[in-house]
């Protein structure tokens, strides 16, 4: 297939590289042309993600007209408050209908929309074939070639079963899924809860409190994600508890690494000075707090790291409001 993936970060080159070793013909697309004539010239990704050679037969373009010709399907693999406008910027581009493969994590800041309403609402006169792409995959993981598992999300089976064909490979396992919504949930709350775990570890509080934390979260993206018209057995899945884990534990977490810095004593500013590459939390903490007052959800995490990033509390104030809330019964 003709594939096309927006957005030269981590993730997008990590999806680029796999894509071409299954023959398909891929071209990478960078919004900056001195990104593109870097990578051209070092066939490396020096600037987003060192140490991973580009194929010969990658094609590098930052005219976003040539990197869409022709695509049967097109990544949106940017960071999720540029989504729209990316988007929006590719569809006079787009010859005839190609499935939108969503490769972005988080909700919308000012309409606090999941990635595939956004795709939904840019495409209401010429609806796209949409697919969410999740699950747990560091992106240096998946460029070793390091055994991984996605699931590819869509209410078009049809559509997702073509993604997890285009994807899959002998080291790469995609699943199918027909619930976009619990998987977007989980791959947006997930980053949220990380900060969480990661400002945890940085006060040293120990595995009993970090175990806790990540089996509450869970709690709280399956009551989002059923608020939403999701399923709460998606969450136990691939895109809920898989990539929860992996982010909150994983030293590779950009999330987990912002709240680390957090809890080591680092103001904002600081902690985001330090992160590599983009923290989605960062972003996303704000519009899942607002998401779930609007639709009368209980997150407790998500609004403690929301007073910590918004709100001007400490990482210990935080987990002392947390831990004076009511007691109550497990699942209520």
């Amino acid at each position: 297939m003709k594939i096309s993936v927006l957005g030269a970060g981590a993730w997008g080159t990590a999806l680029a590289r796999s894509l071409i070793e299954r023959d398909h013909e891929v071209t990478l697309w960078t919004w900056q042309p001195d990104h593109a004539a870097a990578m051209k010239q070092a066939r490396e990704n020096v600037a987003f993600f060192p140490g991973h050679a580009l194929p010969e037969n990658l094609a590098i373009e930052a005219d976003l007209g040539r990197a869409l010709e022709g695509a049967e399907l097109f990544v949106l693999a940017v960071p999720s408050p540029v989504l729209r406008a990316t988007l929006r910027s590719a569809l006079p581009f787009l010859s005839a209908r190609p499935t939108a493969v969503i490769a972005s994590k988080g909700i919308e800041t000012d309409s606090l929309s999941l990635m595939t309403e956004v795709v939904e609402d840019e495409t209401k006169s010429a609806p796209l074939p949409s697919v969410v792409l999740s699950g747990p995959s560091f992106a240096d993981e998946v460029a070793r070639r390091m055994p991984t598992n996605l699931v590819a999300a869509s209410t078009d089976k049809a559509q997702a079963l073509l993604v997890q064909q285009a994807v899959a490979s002998e080291w790469l396992r995609v699943y199918t899924s027909e619930d976009p919504i619990g998987v977007e949930v989980g791959g947006a709350l997930k980053n949220v809860i990380a900060i969480a775990a990661g400002a945890i570890d940085g006060l040293g509080l120990g595995h009993n409190t970090r175990a806790a934390l990540i089996t509450r979260g869970i709690a709280e993206m399956a009551r989002l994600a059923m608020a939403l018209g999701g399923s709460q057995l998606t969450v136990a899945g691939l895109s809920g508890v898989g990539d929860l884990i992996l982010t909150c534990t994983g030293d590779l977490s950009r999330n987990r690494a912002l709240g680390y810095k957090l809890g080591q004593g680092a103001t904002l500013a600081e902690a985001l000075e330090k992160s590599r590459g983009v923290a989605e939390g960062y972003t996303t903490a704000k519009s899942a707090y607002e998401l779930g007052q609007q639709n009368g959800v209980a997150m407790p995490i998500v609004e403690a790291v929301y007073s910590v990033l918004y709100g001007g509390s400490s990482p210990k104030e935080a987990l002392k409001a947390l831990l004076a809330r009511p007691l109550h019964a497990e699942w209520e």
